[in-house]
């Protein structure tokens, strides 16, 4: 038998090479080359004429009537949240996260809610029918109405989908499904890439909402081509420890909703529940003031969030002193030691520094800054900041404090759950008084540290 003829495909962009190079040729990532099957070009035509439909018509943008089709709640509001408001038909989301973080289980929740008044098809590749069944009973939901199809070939689940139209669908997960037409073994770029675009295909021609589950790299990036991402409408991420019972899901891409959005879950012995009160989390109940902590008001899609931001400043027992950023930007934190440096007259370069955001939370909004140095100086100067008070702001090169967005939002939060003192960027300053509230406006670092100083005095 002749050898199968093979080729190098980046994981990355799908480029292709000959050969096996350090770095794709492409777009210059490196080690991303992964040796595949080569596939025959013949059938990629008949692949997709069987989904050609009204799509492939020339027409006119002004006499096309767009319908506004109303979304699918799911009945897990914080589900419904990250989505924007719930399932749009015809979208597809891609779903990923670590092994074991609850990412069927908050799907197999979420189709046994829907099933109950619509068509819901759980397409499973990973696990049997009785897996499936012994996790639904496990967690008490009621699945009388869901459909089930433990199937990993993509022609045979094609084919179910266009015989029982289902609003909602699963592909649990698209890494293991393959396409009798390729070669490859499944999970393979070409595979991932072909499921994928066949299914996405089959969702846009009809009004059956699609969500894929993927799997995640040691990095925590999606498997595959990350062309992947550009397919679908709607990427999540679940975040968090798997050894902590909370789970974050987060929208890195939504085309019918705001990015960046955050859903908080608990994990539970009958599966993810919501949490209303998400800042309760990441607020730690300290018995008494402690030096280096302080409180945060960050904006996560349209969610003001309370956090902790936690700093330890010790002497440095090496000649290179540690920075060591956990939850926060790492090149950030040592622009930040540098401002205060030079701006503040306040010297870090002979400490070890350490900071941390409380909860598992990432936190990626410059709005942080601010919160970040007041926690520095508290710890490295021993003094407690006020229990009652809370940060933002962005801190520039120039010592100035930048304004944040949503900053009226943000003081509502924090007066609704107690606080009652605000330290914020002057172009922050609430034109109306917050009832409750004492709102410090400042506009350099160097004035933050000042009034700081005069809280603790006083």
């Amino acid at each position: 038998m002749a050898k199968a003829k093979t080729e190098h495909v980046c994981s990355e962009c799908g480029g292709k090479s000959p050969r096996w190079q350090g770095q794709c040729p492409h777009c210059k990532a490196w080690n991303t080359l992964v040796e595949s099957v080569v596939e025959p070009e013949a059938p990629v035509a008949k692949r997709f004429s069987a989904l050609a439909g009204e799509t492939g018509r020339l027409q006119t943008l002004a006499d096309i009537s767009p319908r506004e089709s109303p979304r699918i709640p799911t009945g897990i509001d914080e589900f419904d949240r990250v989505l924007g408001g719930g399932l749009v038909p015809g979208g597809v989301v891609l779903i990923g996260g670590d092994p074991g973080i609850g990412k069927s289980t908050l799907l197999l929740q979420a189709l046994s809610l829907l099933s109950v008044q619509l068509r819901a098809l759980y397409v499973s590749g990973e696990e049997s029918a009785e897996q499936v069944a012994l996790r639904a009973s496990r967690l008490q939901l009621d699945a009388q109405g869901l459909q089930l199809l433990p199937e990993i070939n993509l022609e045979r689940i094609l084919g179910t989908l266009r015989e029982l139209k289902p609003d909602v669908a699963v592909i649990d997960s698209i890494q293991t499904v393959y396409s009798e037409t390729l070669g490859s073994a499944p999970g393979s770029v070409a595979q991932v890439r072909e499921c994928a675009a066949q299914l996405t295909r089959f969702a846009k021609q009809g009004s059956s909402s699609l969500i894929m589950v993927g799997h995640v790299t040691k990095d925590g990036a999606l498997a595959g081509p990350r062309v992947l991402e550009h397919i679908v409408d709607t990427v999540l991420y679940f975040e968090g420890d798997t050894h902590s019972s909370f789970r974050l899901v987060r929208a890195f891409k939504n085309r019918f909703g705001a990015v960046n959005e955050l859903g908080v879950f608990a994990m539970t012995e009958k599966g993810l529940k919501g949490v209303s009160n998400p800042s309760a989390i990441f607020l730690s109940q300290h018995g008494q003031q402690v030096a280096g902590s302080c409180v945060l008001v960050t904006q996560e899609g349209t969610r003001p969030l309370l956090v902790e931001i936690q700093a330890l400043v010790d002497s440095a027992h090496s000649p290179s002193p540690r920075r060591l950023s956990v939850g926060l930007e790492q090149n950030r934190l040592a622009m930040l030691l540098a401002v205060i440096h030079r701006h503040a007259g306040v010297v870090c370069f002979d400490q070890d520094v350490f900071v941390n955001a409380v909860g598992g939370v990432k936190i990626a909004e410059p709005a942080a800054d601010l919160a970040v140095l007041l926690a520095i100086v508290s710890s490295l100067t021993n003094r407690p900041l006020p229990r009652e008070l809370v940060v933002f702001g962005e801190v520039g090169l120039a010592g100035e404090i930048r304004p944040a967005p949503r900053g009226q939002e943000r003081l509502k939060e924090s007066a609704k759950l107690g606080f009652t003192l605000a330290l914020v960027p002057r172009a922050n300053a609430p034109k109306q008084e917050i009832p409750g509230m004492r709102v410090i406006a400042v506009e350099r670092i160097e004035e933050a540290l000042e009034q700081i100083r005069e809280l603790a005095t006083a």
